[in-house]
């Protein structure tokens, strides 16, 4: 298994299609979610890749500050159904962070979390803020990293 992270122009058209295909079949088909996945800001995203002999098994995508949010962030956050009692949610989130902090020197950094996924994301060190919205009709809450400022 091995994680890699690439610029937009740095992805093979196999990968590009591996994500898109395991954020369709997660946001979309898993959690009957019609939304437009492909938002036009994957091409300034940072892409971070789980891989296991070609198949994509975990995926987040990574902004700089004001390219999303205000502040540097982590999104589409995804684990494959098949590989989800791996721990590679934590160890994929774990890259990101460390990603943001160590190559491109955030020291802080947000994102936009299912609530139902409140708990996971609190391990990992972010605070949730404010109240709860939708977001294409699922229930999220912002969250910021690190939690103690």
């Amino acid at each position: 298994m091995e994680f890699n992270v690439r610029t937009f122009d740095e992805l093979t058209k196999d990968e590009l299609y591996r994500i898109l295909q395991l954020r369709a079949a997660v946001f979309v088909v898993e959690q009957e979610c019609a939304y437009q996945d492909v938002d036009g800001k994957d091409q300034k995203a940072f892409h971070v890749l789980c891989q296991e002999r070609g198949k994509l098994l975990a995926y987040t995508r990574i902004f700089r500050p004001g390219d999303y949010f205000e502040k540097a962030s982590i999104g589409r956050v995804v684990v494959d159904r098949s590989s989800r009692d791996r721990g590679l949610g934590e160890k994929i989130m774990k890259v990101s962070v460390d990603f943001l902090v160590e190559e491109l020197s955030e020291k802080t950094m947000e994102l936009s979390a299912q609530t139902y996924l409140l708990r996971f994301y609190e391990n990992l060190g972010f605070q949730s803020v404010g109240d709860t919205y939708l977001e294409d009709g699922i229930p999220h809450i912002k969250m910021v990293y690190p939690s103690k400022f």
